[in-house]
C-alpha cells in the first residue's frame, strides 16, 4: 500500500459492489460522518474501506430501507442496534411491503377491469332487457364492507357460503340466491343470501326487500369477472329510456353451479324512476307531483 499499511482493504469500487449501492451514496454517508473511509489517500482523495466495515454498511442499508433518516440511523449505530433487533425491524419491513404489494396487485386488476370496459364501450354487445317490476323478498342473508382494492367477487362468494352452511339444510332454502349493494357511505356494502322463510336466527340477518314497481333487468351469462360489463351495458340502457337508477341493484343467481362459472346464469336487476329533470327543463310541477310538459 502506499501508505505502507499491510491489512486488507477495499477499494470504494469494490465496497460499493459488496454493499449494492452506489459511489455516490458512499460519498454522501462519509460527508454525513455515517460511514467514514478507512483509509483517504492525501493526494489523490481515494477512498478505501476496511472489510470490518461492511457490517457497518449493511446495518446503513437496512435501517435506510425501514424508512430511518440519517441523524436516527447515526443513533441507532451509537447505541449498538444488534442483529436480532434488526432482523425483527426488517421482518417486520417485509410483511408491510408484502401487504402494500397486494394493495398495489389489487389496484392494478381493478384498473386493467376498467380500462377493458372503457375500451369495449364503442363495440359494446348489446344485451336484451325488460323492464318489470320485482317482487318482495325476504332473506336470510348476511352484509359486509368491502374495502378498497378488494374485489367484489371474492366478498359475495364468502357471503353465500356462509349463509348456506347456516340453512342449506332447510328444503328449498338455497333455491333463490340473491346479493345486493349499497353504494352510499365512506365504503360500498354487498349483502348476500338466500329466500328463506323460517324463524330469525342469531347467525345471520332478515333482510326484507321490498317490492319494486319498475327495474331494468338483464342476463349475464358465464363467469362473473365479466360481469361489468354487462352491468355498464345495462346502464346505458337506463339512460337511453330516460330512467334513472333508484335504489341498490341487485343479483338472482338463477344458475351456479360450476366451478369454472361457464354456464352461470345471473339476473341483474336494477330499480328505476323516471331522471329528475332541472326546473325550466320541460317539467312543471301539478300539485307537488312531476309531470312532462307534452
Amino acid at each position: 500500500m502506499a501508505d505502507g499499511r499491510t491489512d486488507i482493504v477495499l477499494s470504494i469500487g469494490a465496497f460499493a459492489q459488496i454493499g449494492q449501492v452506489s459511489h455516490r451514496m458512499l460519498r454522501h454517508w462519509d460527508a454525513a460522518g455515517l460511514l467514514v473511509p478507512a483509509h483517504v489517500d492525501a493526494r489523490t482523495g481515494y477512498r478505501s474501506y476496511d472489510p470490518s466495515q461492511l457490517a457497518r454498511l449493511h446495518r446503513i442499508v437496512a435501517l435506510r430501507q425501514l424508512g430511518f433518516g440519517l441523524d436516527d440511523i447515526a443513533l441507532a449505530l451509537e447505541d449498538g442496534i444488534g442483529p436480532d433487533r434488526l432482523t425483527a425491524l426488517l421482518r417486520e419491513r417485509r410483511a408491510e411491503v408484502e401487504r402494500e404489494h397486494e394493495r398495489a396487485a389489487a389496484r392494478l386488476a381493478d384498473v386493467e377491469r376498467r380500462l377493458h370496459l372503457i375500451e369495449k364501450e364503442r363495440s359494446m354487445t348489446r344485451i336484451d332487457v325488460v323492464e318489470k317490476p320485482l317482487p318482495a323478498v325476504r332473506l336470510a342473508a348476511r352484509s359486509a364492507a368491502v374495502s378498497e382494492g378488494s374485489e367484489f367477487v371474492g366478498v359475495v362468494g364468502d357471503l353465500f357460503d356462509g349463509v348456506a352452511a347456516l340453512v342449506g339444510e332447510v328444503c328449498g332454502a338455497l333455491e333463490t340466491p340473491i346479493a345486493y349493494y349499497e353504494m352510499e357511505g365512506p365504503a360500498p356494502r354487498v349483502t348476500a343470501g338466500y329466500e328463506y322463510s323460517g324463524e330469525p336466527r342469531a347467525e345471520f340477518e332478515i333482510v326484507e326487500l321490498p317490492a319494486v314497481e319498475r327495474a331494468i333487468c338483464g342476463v349475464h351469462l358465464g363467469p362473473v369477472a365479466g360481469i361489468g360489463a354487462t352491468w355498464q351495458a345495462i346502464h346505458a340502457e337506463i339512460q337511453a329510456r330516460g330512467l334513472h337508477p333508484s335504489g341498490p341493484n341487485r343479483e338472482l343467481y338463477v344458475r351456479a353451479e360450476s366451478d369454472d362459472q361457464q354456464d352461470w346464469v345471473i339476473e341483474l336487476q336494477q330499480p328505476v324512476s323516471p331522471a329528475q329533470r332541472r326546473p325550466g327543463s320541460g317539467m312543471r310541477s301539478t300539485r307537488g307531483r312531476a309531470s312532462l310538459v307534452p
